[in-house]
């Protein structure tokens, strides 16, 4: 599976189709509104900071991925970036992931379709486990890990909740787009 060119159609939950595809470097001016489109409670879930904005080194690095150690989806509805993936590998067989929504495609069922699409391609390129640091208050995000049909395991600690997900064989069979 060529990441790089990575593109596919899917559903949400009540049947809306997105595109999920990778992230291209002429997305940086779309990704950037729908950044400015989100609440800063979503940014702050995010970034674990509240962002008034981007300087132009972050957006690059969001943007100018190599799509071997650092691969990036998006989904696309109605010409729009409603929501985004990220997997950056950590070491061999292991990568750290991140997972941003748009507001209004919350609760829609649209991160467990990016994660499933990630999951394929990390699977592919040799990811055996994924691991996502997310704020205690984020629940959301919390529920989209432990709902993936994976093997997770949890830890806490004051600042975050980390969470792994095994990507073996066995989840692969359940979670292919």
């Amino acid at each position: 599976m060529d990441a790089a060119s990575y593109s596919a159609r899917d559903v949400v939950r009540d049947g809306t189709p997105v595109e999920i595809r990778a992230l291209c470097p002429s997305d940086r001016e779309e990704m950037q509104r729908t950044l400015g489109r989100m609440s800063m409670d979503s940014i702050v879930h995010r970034f674990f900071s509240p962002r008034a904005g981007f300087s132009d080194a972050e957006v690059a690095r969001f943007v100018d991925v190599d799509f071997i150690g650092h691969v990036a989806l998006v989904a696309i509805a109605d010409g729009q970036i409603v929501g985004g993936c990220r997997y950056i590998v950590l070491s061999p067989g292991r990568a750290e992931m991140a997972c941003a929504v748009e507001d209004r495609w919350q609760g829609r069922g649209l991160g467990s379709v990016l994660l499933r699409h990630l999951g394929a391609i990390a699977r592919d390129a040799g990811i055996r486990e994924v691991i996502a640091e997310v704020m205690p208050g984020n629940q959301g995000m919390l529920r989209l890990l432990r709902s993936s049909g994976l093997p997770t395991i949890s830890e806490r600690d004051p600042d975050a909740v980390h969470v792994t997900l095994a990507l073996g064989d066995a989840a692969a069979a359940r979670s292919r787009p």
